[in-house]
């Protein structure tokens, strides 16, 4: 595969029973790349997500990541969910967490405790978390909670970063926080950003393309080229405007009544 393109989708088809999600989708993401992928309810953006990381199976055509297909527990892939609260009954620290990324997953022989412990402080700093490191996880807010997750995710040094809605219930300080930390990892790591979100407005800055996913078709493009009203209002079979407002992408039904939830659910 050549060096440019990390991930690659051909000819891909997903559905559940008679209902298509997409089909003939062919997509080339290059390392550092940031992909935004929005769409409504139900349109496939976390299925589009699972089929990269090995557990959605697509109906046609191929997945590959590093010109190889896809299986569970790639080294070249790491995963930001969506943001969960941690409960009382977690017994670890900021840092332990962060500690299962780095070698959690290893059968064997166990990677020497300095060695670990370097690598966490490396992580923690990378993510802004280094001043909660020793705190309990179950007394962290949400936001610094899914900063954890994201050092989790970063612990590989994955070539492709998935974020299935990493945004999803923090407050904008937050928001802005974790999109700078995926920012960096595409712009000083060349990893490809793959970032489902139900807002775009956070990572605006960032994206470099949009795939947007509606009524079992997409689009693909640069935001211009996506995010204008008569390229949605063909996605979803009617009226819809895009409207942009000191720096911000609104979007709203034809008549003005109704915002349109631009990614909201799976």
């Amino acid at each position: 595969m050549p060096e440019n393109e990390i991930v690659s989708f051909t000819g891909a088809r997903l559905a559940f029973g008679s209902r298509v999600l997409w089909q003939d989708l062919d997509l080339k993401v290059r390392p550092g790349e940031f992909l935004a992928v929005l769409g409504p309810n139900g349109s496939g953006k976390t299925s589009f997500i699972n089929t990269m990381l090995g557990t959605t199976t697509l109906q046609a055509g191929q997945v590959l990541i590093g010109g190889k297909p896809v299986h569970r527990g790639s080294d070249l892939v790491g995963l930001i969910p969506q943001q969960r609260p941690i409960g009382d009954h977690v017994p670890l620290r900021a840092r332990d967490l962060v500690a299962l990324g780095v070698d959690g997953n290893r059968w064997g022989v166990r990677m020497r405790r300095a060695r670990v412990a370097a690598r966490v402080d490396e992580l923690l700093e990378l993510v802004g978390a280094t001043d909660y490191a020793h705190r309990p996880v179950a007394d962290l807010s949400g936001g610094e909670q899914q900063r954890l997750r994201a050092a989790q995710a970063l612990a590989s040094n994955p070539r492709v970063l998935l974020c299935d809605e990493p945004l999803l219930s923090l407050d904008l300080h937050h928001q802005q926080a974790i999109s700078e930390v995926i920012h960096r990892q595409a712009a000083d790591a060349g990893a490809a950003v793959i970032f489902v979100t139900h807002e775009i407005n956070p990572i605006l800055p960032y994206v470099d393309r949009v795939l947007y996913l509606a009524g079992g078709r997409f689009h693909i493009g640069t935001v211009d080229e996506v995010m204008r009203s008569e390229v949605l209002s063909e996605l979803y079979g009617s009226r819809v405007e895009v409207l942009r407002v000191n720096g911000r992408i609104v979007v709203v039904t034809g008549d003005g009544e109704r915002r349109l939830p631009a990614t909201d659910g799976k």
